[in-house]
């Protein structure tokens, strides 16, 4: 198993936040580095981090909405004017892979201005595919389904979202990104988990807390908290103590790095 860590570069829900960047998180599997969302301001969270460019291996984008991938645009600007020059894959649902090429050219961010190949390629749910020798498998959430039946026939768009498993060797880490249900975490839990970095703002608390209640998880860190439970984060962790008693957990804070 070889080293591994998550930095959590931003821990916000989607709301306005004066102490929380938004979603993104730099998951390091021995010297392959992924991020995982690029919520504002990603490139200055790497920056803050040390982190060069060249450094991020592979960009996984779990679903569209801005507070997940709003920072995107600035970061392949920093990218290109800080002289990137590895290839750079980026998954994300593939109905946002034409909009996107299609943005970046609105802000002026030209494939011709760029010293590396971007590469987009979509997310098919349960289909494994290999990130410089970890294994990441891209599962389908609900957390758009009310969008998509709401909006799907006024707008031509992907209104996918994804959670992620991730295994290298024996290591198994779960990244829920946002979800409809806690039960969208199922695919990420039909084997024990070492680590389950998880969202708490989509449902009330308790529904998460008992679902996870007895399911073969060493550890799990909460992130994007809903507002609310932030604001009174000494309330929420007790209560969170009460309902977990043999799960050991943590609430996640902007810059907080959590090692195995």
């Amino acid at each position: 198993m070889r080293k591994f860590s998550v930095t959590c570069l931003g821990v916000g829900d989607g709301w306005p936040c004066a102490d929380r960047r938004h979603a993104s998180f730099l998951y390091r599997f021995g010297k392959t580095s992924l991020l995982l969302d690029c919520g504002e301001p990603v490139d200055a969270s790497l920056r803050a981090h040390g982190i060069r460019p060249d450094a991020i291996d592979t960009i996984l984008i779990s679903h569209l909405h801005s507070d997940h991938i709003g920072g995107f645009f600035m970061l392949m600007q920093g990218f290109w004017l800080e002289g990137r020059r590895k290839e750079l894959p980026v998954y994300l649902p593939g109905g946002a892979i034409k909009p996107l090429r299609e943005m970046l050219r609105t802000v002026f961010v030209f494939d011709e201005l760029l010293n590396f190949r971007l590469k987009f390629l979509a997310l098919k749910t349960g289909k494994a595919f290999n990130a410089c020798g970890t294994q990441v498998t891209a599962f389908h959430t609900t957390h758009l389904d009310g969008f998509r039946s709401k909006f799907q026939n006024k707008y031509d768009m992907d209104f996918s979202a994804f959670s992620f498993l991730f295994q290298s060797g024996s290591l198994r880490v779960g990244h829920s990104a946002d979800l409809g249900k806690p039960e969208d975490l199922e695919p990420l839990l039909e084997k024990p988990l070492d680590l389950l970095v998880c969202e708490l703002a989509h449902f009330p608390p308790e529904e998460m807390f008992i679902y996870l209640r007895g399911r073969p998880i060493k550890r799990v860190v909460f992130i994007h908290l809903a507002r609310a439970l932030w604001e009174d984060i000494a309330k929420t962790r007790r209560f969170a103590s009460k309902m977990l008693p043999d799960i050991p957990h943590t609430f996640a804070h902007d810059g907080a790095i959590f090692n195995l």
